[in-house]
């Protein structure tokens, strides 16, 4: 894999120009036995897993404010046994934060469900790309924010304010692209109106909604790459 942007730094993104590229992923031809028995492995110990369909870069690359890369079409199981290998291979994963911003400034996260890959860890509702994130083969970064938004928290957020552009961070972990979306409420009301999607939810994604009020103020179970966001955020 080609990879090209700073590591550890929040850098800010002008344009994003990520393709799909209808090839397979040479690290899913490459592996396909490990990948079948990872992930006989992994649904032994999480039935719930599904096998669906998400994204994997064999390109990224930084470059004065423009952002691109190549990705493929990819198993869920694929996905899985490159987060076990993650530093090793040809591959690489994006996916994008919508950085909820309530009225009084707080930052609302979510906390994963039990029965997810995930459980009990926080970070802002988001979900791998999936080829219906990309429109005549690029990547649209909003609507896959707003489509995870919703599916996880219930909020319809396609109307609202958001930052003039996005930012991005790039981890061992992976590569997030995030954006503020600066919502109406305050942060309690907010939280209530999560909290009562998730409760009609018959087999919601997250238990609840987590609300940060400052940049000391992190959670247990928060995701690594989380803090540095947070951090930028009230450092605004």
């Amino acid at each position: 894999m080609t990879f090209d942007i700073p590591s550890n730094l929040i850098v800010p993104v002008e344009v994003v120009d990520v393709r799909l590229d209808p090839e397979p992923h040479p690290f899913e031809v490459a592996n396909a036995a490990a990948i079948e028995e990872n992930w006989r492995v992994e649904t032994q110990a999480n039935p719930s897993l599904f096998d669906g369909t998400v994204v994997l870069l064999s390109r990224l690359a930084y470059d004065g404010g423009r952002f691109e890369g190549r990705c493929h079409a990819v198993r869920y199981a694929t996905f899985m046994h490159w987060r076990r290998e993650r530093t090793n291979t040809a591959a690489g994963h994006v996916f994008a934060h919508a950085m909820l911003v309530s009225r009084d400034n707080a930052l609302v996260a979510i906390r994963m469900a039990t029965n997810t890959v995930n459980a009990g860890r926080v970070y802002f509702a988001a979900g791998s790309f999936e080829p219906v994130d990309f429109a005549d083969g690029a990547a649209d970064v909003d609507f896959n924010m707003i489509r995870e938004v919703a599916e996880e928290t219930g909020l319809d957020i396609s109307s609202v304010p958001r930052g003039e552009r996005y930012y991005a961070l790039s981890t061992e972990r992976g590569t997030v692209l995030f954006r503020r979306y600066f919502l109406e409420e305050n942060a309690d009301e907010i939280a209530r109106r999560i909290e009562a999607f998730v409760a009609g939810e018959m087999d919601p994604e997250i238990s609840g909604p987590v609300i940060i009020r400052c940049a000391d103020d992190l959670p247990g179970g928060l995701m690594p790459h989380m803090k540095p966001l947070i951090e930028w955020h009230f450092a605004k």
